[in-house]
């Protein structure tokens, strides 16, 4: 910047990642300004997060290594900065499954689970509940955990919770966190969104190898207010597992009219977590009144201006086609206008869900407008309307011309392997199952297998061409 302007950036030039070249070997030097006096605050914040850099991308580090890593870095807690603290903690959590000894640290940790700063409260609770497989080493420190559900700060309340889940993992902590209940159940009333959502995940984890307890929970939770959305998304999910276990000898209507509240509720992810598990789960005595309305709700989210609803919407629709093809037919017509959606993925997902709904005067179209961006989309996409078109001959064997016309068209671009196996796949499929279709699916293999780059898909051709060449018109 300079007089008060903005320099614009070359467009062709290139980013460069900060720590693309990073080398282990030089890291673990460094290290030794870790035992600085006094300590330099920039460089060590520089260098604990090139070593959380080594930890993420999967640098192994020996036992010795990371172990003396571990311990050069404890002498940083004489260190009063917020944010060196925090990058410390989040290194030792990342270090303590790799290092020896690691218990040592838990003297300054219980020093700062009882510190007036709610930072240090609450990451030395999850560093400390990373350390200890077994809580009852603790001693009375046991007690400052359970005090730290009910604090008044809502990340060392969340931290507690959280805590309490992995503390689960492990036989020893099971009854120990299970006398926490009380408190737990108390935090599920706070009014902040993440310490609500944090204790009903730990509730759960708590009683969900009792049914009765289950369902007991359920029922006391939704009766509550909920403020959460988070909160409101988990409930859903325990509710609708609830539904599908189905347990004999229990009312479930309750937990059906709480489904049909969903659909209701103002907050869009909540809507969308009920419409999504209404239509894709099979449940047992499911009103049909309620699946309407979530086919009412996926289609309002298709006329959506947030992308990611028409996303979320129309990839449901198309996971449910086959099984709700009636229903996802009274939505074409807000499914034809996503096809010119400037997302691309949502473009293909609404051409996928038209190919299985569509009729056969639909066909023609339908390809024509893959054809016109095919070359836009992903690989993974191009796959996934490839089985589309699969399952669209099937239905109308006697589009096989226009599709295997198609099929061609797209076998001669570039793409990888699992996407030219699905083009081939189909084209053999349609081979099998329309007699008519038998030469001139050959006629399409033959010209592949001239350049293809797979050798696996030449052997593939090969041995069809060698079964089924014979018995055409002209073998020659």
């Amino acid at each position: 910047m300079a007089g008060g302007r903005i320099e614009k950036r070359d467009e062709d030039d290139v980013e460069v990642a900060p720590f693309q070249n990073l080398e282990k070997g030089i890291v673990l030097q460094e290290t030794r300004i870790f035992g600085a006096t006094p300590v330099n605050v920039k460089k060590c914040c520089h260098l604990l997060t090139k070593v959380l850099v080594l930890v993420a991308r999967g640098d192994q580090l020996t036992t010795k290594e990371a172990t003396d890593v571990f311990f050069s870095i404890t002498k940083l807690f004489q260190s009063k900065d917020l944010f060196l603290r925090r990058l410390l903690y989040l290194t030792l959590k990342e270090l303590t499954p790799l290092a020896e000894d690691v218990i040592i640290v838990i003297s300054s940790l219980t020093k700062d689970m009882n510190s007036p700063i709610e930072l240090y409260r609450a990451h030395a609770i999850r560093v400390l509940c990373n350390i200890l497989t077994d809580i009852s080493l603790l001693g009375q420190g046991e007690r400052h955990l359970k005090q730290a559900i009910m604090d008044r700060e809502a990340v060392v309340s969340s931290a507690a919770l959280v805590s309490g889940i992995h503390l689960l993992k492990h036989a020893p902590n099971v009854e120990l966190v299970k006398r926490w209940v009380n408190e737990i159940s108390e935090a599920s009333k706070s009014r902040d969104q993440m310490v609500q959502y944090h204790s009903l995940g730990l509730l759960y984890t708590l009683k969900k190898h009792d049914p009765l307890a289950v369902i007991k929970l359920l029922t006391t939770v939704r009766k509550n207010v909920v403020r959460s959305p988070f909160a409101n998304c988990l409930l859903v999910r325990y509710t609708i597992r609830l539904l599908r276990e189905n347990p004999p000898g229990e009312d479930l209507t309750g937990f059906y009219e709480y489904l049909g509240a969903c659909l209701r509720n103002t907050n869009d992810m909540v809507m969308y977590e009920v419409a999504r598990s209404l239509v894709v789960y099979d449940l047992p005595g499911v009103p049909y009144k309620l699946i309407s309305s979530a086919f009412s709700v996926l289609q309002l989210f298709l006329t959506t201006p947030k992308s990611i609803l028409r996303f979320a919407a129309i990839r449901t629709l198309s996971e449910v086609a086959d099984r709700y093809p009636r229903e996802v037919q009274e939505v074409n017509s807000e499914i034809d206008n996503l096809i010119g959606d400037s997302n691309r993925t949502i473009a293909t997902l609404a051409i996928t869900t038209l190919l299985k709904t569509g009729d056969a005067s639909s066909v023609d179209g339908l390809l024509a407008e893959i054809l016109s961006f095919m070359g836009e989309i992903s690989e993974e996409f191009k796959v996934v309307l490839i089985k589309a078109v699969r399952s669209l001959c099937s239905k109308y064997p006697q589009k096989y011309r226009t599709v295997l016309g198609f099929l061609s068209d797209i076998l001669r671009e570039e793409g990888g392997f699992a996407y030219k196996k699905a083009i081939l796949d189909t084209i053999l499929e349609i081979m099998r199952d329309v007699p008519d279709a038998r030469e001139i699916a050959l006629s399409c293999v033959c010209e592949f297998i001239e350049d293809c780059e797979y050798y696996q898909l030449s052997i593939l051709v090969l041995n069809v061409i060698g079964r089924e060449g014979p018995a055409t018109s002209c073998p020659s």
